[in-house]
């Protein structure tokens, strides 16, 4: 029997984004709502947030992206072994969104597709690409690829969290031989029972948050998840523990239900290198250090109960990693800063604004690494390689290419006021839940090849039709299955 050969350099081989062409200014929010100036923009890092009308759901952001994927890439949808969609908005307690995405295989006959949702807040997305490339990785896999999908509409009802929203999808081609392999042996995970952003009320968009405990429950997840992955690092790379920093690392993209929390978080993980010496600090470290030398004694875990001290943590923590921070962290937040939370795309949001904001020959061989968190709470720091080997900087090339107009359809995007922004939501908000019901709004802002609802009939169920791209033919979600 000839010996089993394994995959080699499992990873991303092509990704396709998606978000809705409109937008609301946080600038003008803060104005709108009443607040101090620069709240939104300044004391959380946000410039503009996207949002859907009432034509656009979870299906149709997932089936845009996914439909986007296969026909950029010119992948023959028989070719897909797995799909695992990401998400945490969920219009169906049974029906799984997979199942709607399946219409876009039917004309190509492939119906022999594994996978499922996965949800956990914000870090669905996350599991469903592990999951994907454990497959690839294990005896089940059949030589096909996997497609992960991650998309979320991220509403907040009135009041001071509603700056927080966005909305967004983007998909991952996942096989062998990637531009952007997943590192094997070196990730850090962290799990645990709790009750900072939840989604109870079953009729209603709208999340119950603790935003203090939130918080509190970000770091925490984020010191375990580092902590760990900090020593599987160490030892993959027969380095010693205490001498392993974030200078080690190339890149570092967090979870971002924010802006402002990734710079804190940045900053916190310098702490933490800090807290992990042992030995005597020698002149360049004491420079490197000097914002945090004071706090080299402290128990990070105790410093929650005390408000003021953690204020002046984390002003220390960002000053003394503001330059690292600015090379390591800062070109991964293009979307978050100008879409907002995207929920379980956030993350990814943030490879992608990597890849578009520095230059492709800086990305050679270098290490990202992620932190993916989700309330409740599930969180998890792992790593890729941009392209490892000389062989695949083809398909990096390609995928770096094909990223490019994201840049160029942020600036196309058309801006709501927020007086329009509030009644939109407020629609969705009294219709999202109706049946027998025809979505009121325009198509007219739609972006070219979008999918969208055309109607919720008495028994819920939902169809779904696609904006031409080039004809004045509309094409249905049963009939767009055909590949270019």
């Amino acid at each position: 029997m000839a010996a089993v050969q394994w995959p080699e350099n499992v990873g991303i081989l092509a990704i396709e984004v998606y978000f809705p062409s409109t937008y609301v200014c946080q600038e003008k929010l803060e104005t709108f709502d009443g607040v101090g100036k620069g709240k939104y923009t300044i004391g959380l890092g946000q410039k503009k947030m996207a949002f859907c009308d009432d034509q656009e759901d979870i299906n149709s952001l997932c089936l845009t992206v996914v439909k986007g994927l296969l026909e950029k890439n010119r992948i023959d949808p028989k070719d897909i072994g797995r799909l695992e969609v990401g998400t945490e908005t969920i219009i169906d307690k049974s029906k799984s969104i997979k199942t709607v995405l399946m219409q876009l295989f039917e004309k190509s006959g492939n119906y022999s597709i594994e996978g499922i949702d996965t949800t956990n807040a914000c870090y669905g997305g996350t599991a469903a690409l592990f999951n994907a490339v454990n497959w690839i990785e294990s005896r089940s896999w059949d030589g096909r690829y996997a497609i992960v999908v991650m998309g979320d509409i991220a509403v907040y009802a009135e009041g001071n969290a509603r700056c927080t929203g966005g909305a967004g999808a983007i998909a991952f081609l996942v096989g062998k031989d990637a531009p952007l392999v997943i590192d094997q042996g070196i990730k850090g995970t962290y799990m645990q029972h709790c009750y900072d952003f939840y989604k109870p009320d079953m009729a209603s968009e709208y999340p119950t948050v603790d935003g203090k405990l939130s918080i509190k429950c970000y770091f925490t997840a984020l010191d375990k998840c580092y902590q760990l992955y900090k020593e599987k690092f160490a030892r993959q790379q027969q380095t010693n523990l205490q001498k392993t920093t974030i200078s080690d690392f190339d890149y570092m993209i967090f979870h971002t239900p924010f802006c402002k929390i990734v710079q804190k978080s940045f900053g916190r993980l310098m702490l933490h290198d800090l807290l992990d010496l042992e030995d005597d600090l020698d002149s360049n470290m004491q420079e490197k250090y000097k914002e945090l030398i004071k706090y080299r004694g402290i128990d990070l875990e105790s410093i929650f109960d005390d408000e003021k001290l953690c204020k002046d943590i984390e002003r220390s923590s960002v000053k003394c990693s503001e330059m690292m921070f600015k090379e390591m962290t800062k070109p991964s937040l293009l979307l978050a800063e100008n879409i907002g939370n995207m929920y379980t795309p956030s993350l990814y949001g943030g490879l992608v604004s990597l890849l578009v904001n520095v230059d492709q020959d800086s990305l050679l061989n270098k290490r990202v690494v992620l932190f993916s968190y989700g309330s409740g709470l599930a969180s998890s720091m792992f790593s890729l390689k941009i392209c490892p080997e000389e062989g695949l900087q083809a398909k990096f090339l390609k995928l770096v290419y094909q990223m490019q107009s994201v840049k160029t359809k942020l600036s196309q995007r058309i801006e709501v006021e927020p007086d329009e922004f509030g009644r939109i939501l407020k629609r969705c908000e009294e219709t999202h839940h109706l049946s027998d019901y025809t979505p009121m709004s325009s198509l007219d802002n739609l972006w070219p090849g979008t999918y969208y609802l055309t109607n919720v009939d008495k028994k819920f169920r939902r169809t779904y039709a696609r904006k031409p791209k080039t004809s004045k033919f509309v094409e249905t979600a049963e009939t767009s299955c055909g590949f270019l």
